[in-house]
């Protein structure tokens, strides 16, 4: 079974919140016939958005292959939060790697929120853009440590714009009864996720790049020219960018082995009116301390778009909003009578680490995928990295290719049912509060 057709109809956006909201750009037409290109990009996600859009501003002959639209898959249907540094904190990534390689990581992740906030400025992306996110904890030590990390963060990186919350100002935030503390990174962003992916297909296309739609790949030849086969046609490349993420299937043994695709689900209330005040006093994005996290924020137009719950097999639930409205009513009771207009799931891609995998699978291949939930940013950055690495300058790829990310349990055959089994525990643990 295909992730890129097991949940969704073909070349057709999920019915969400994001997809009614959004003005798609008119249809690419698919790739039919052969076709030369100095960088073949296979995905049409943040990823390979940006990796085409530099690479054309930089002259060179781009084809970038969609399965289905631009923006369909996680870079359309996320939680929209523009976090900083890393998915790891910086504590984790001192211990795992060193300070000064951890150092090195917090300024790529900086210069990746700053590369997605110039982005949105120079091609006037409309994709509603506003600062703020905040971080929170439902148990005393989880507070400590938030804050702990605060301090750390502005003694040892010279981080000034995160603000310590006691419950107090939590609920000057957030209007939830459950967390007791957190804190807010107001340098942090929340945008309206697949308005970014279109405005980026939009400027990588006026740079000139070009983009076929409804062209899955199902072949990759390796060689001096790498050749790209979809339904209808063919790809002949110097260099191939892999950007298909939680959807890369098995194009690249490789690449699944570190990755796997997982599903997530959103929820979208009706517009919440003069109650949004009270649910969210500010309007920032969340996200909270459990393992599998909580995400929410309000809309432009005042609804609350939730998000919870993760499934590690194939299908979608077939009730994706009884799935999400357990985590949402006990985040706030005080939705308990509010409809949900829509719901919504997609696949994005972890890895063991939660950090990003990028590797050159061939000497004229990169891949980068495994964005772990952290991805508006990475993401466009990872594009931008391998544009550079193409052109020579690879040391912002190189530097997060170093970081160790083993392999799951059982490779690429085995990893679902594994980490289900694990994901499983952990949830569990995280009820009962261990």
């Amino acid at each position: 079974m295909d992730l890129l057709f097991s949940n969704d109809r073909r070349g057709e956006y999920p019915s969400s919140y994001y997809a009614a909201t959004a003005t798609p750009l008119p249809e690419c037409p698919p790739l039919k016939g052969e076709v030369k290109a100095d960088v073949c990009i296979i995905g049409g996600g943040y990823t390979g958005l940006s990796a085409a859009l530099h690479l054309a501003e930089a002259g060179m002959n781009v084809v970038l292959l969609e399965a289905h639209r631009v923006g369909f898959g996680a870079s359309g249907r996320n939680g929209g939060q523009l976090g900083s540094g890393q998915r790891m904190d910086q504590f984790t990534l001192e211990k795992m790697l060193g300070t000064d390689h951890a150092k090195q990581l917090w300024d790529l992740g900086e210069e990746a929120k700053a590369l997605v906030k110039s982005l949105i400025a120079k091609h006037q992306i409309d994709c509603q853009i506003k600062p703020g996110v905040a971080w929170t904890g439902t148990k005393a030590s989880d507070v400590k440590y938030l804050h702990d990390y605060a301090d750390h963060m502005r003694r040892a990186y010279g981080y000034d714009q995160i603000e310590v919350l006691d419950q107090d100002a939590l609920h000057g935030v957030c209007g939830s009864p459950l967390y007791t503390g957190g804190i807010l990174d107001h340098d942090a962003a929340h945008l309206h996720p697949l308005r970014l992916a279109l405005g980026l297909a939009r400027a990588a296309q006026s740079a000139g790049a070009t983009i076929y739609e409804r062209s899955h790949v199902h072949h990759i030849q390796k060689g001096a020219q790498i050749t790209v086969q979809t339904d209808a046609g063919r790809v002949v490349a110097d260099h191939v960018i892999l950007a298909a993420n939680g959807y890369l299937g098995g194009l690249e043994q490789k690449v699944a082995a570190r990755v796997m695709p997982i599903n997530n689900f959103i929820v979208a209330t009706e517009p919440l009116g003069d109650r949004a005040q009270d649910i969210m006093p500010k309007d920032v994005a969340v996200a909270d301390s459990k393992f599998v996290v909580n995400y929410f924020r309000l809309s432009d137009d005042g609804r609350m778009l939730f998000g919870g719950g993760e499934s590690y097999g194939y299908k979608f639930p077939s009730d994706i909003r009884a799935v999400v409205s357990k985590p949402m009513l006990e985040v706030f009771p005080q939705l308990k009578d509010v409809k949900l207009d829509y719901a919504w799931g997609g696949t994005l891609a972890i890895t063991r680490k939660r950090m990003p995998y990028l590797t050159r699978p061939a000497p004229n291949m990169l891949s980068a995928s495994g964005y772990s939930g952290h991805g508006v940013g990475t993401a466009v950055h990872a594009g931008q990295l391998m544009a550079q690495a193409i052109q020579g300058q690879a040391a912002g790829f190189d530097a997060l290719a170093l970081v160790p990310l083993p392999a799951f349990p059982g490779g690429g055959a085995f990893r679902s049912p594994l980490l289900a089994l694990a994901m499983t525990w952990f949830a569990l643990r995280d009820r009962i509060g261990l």
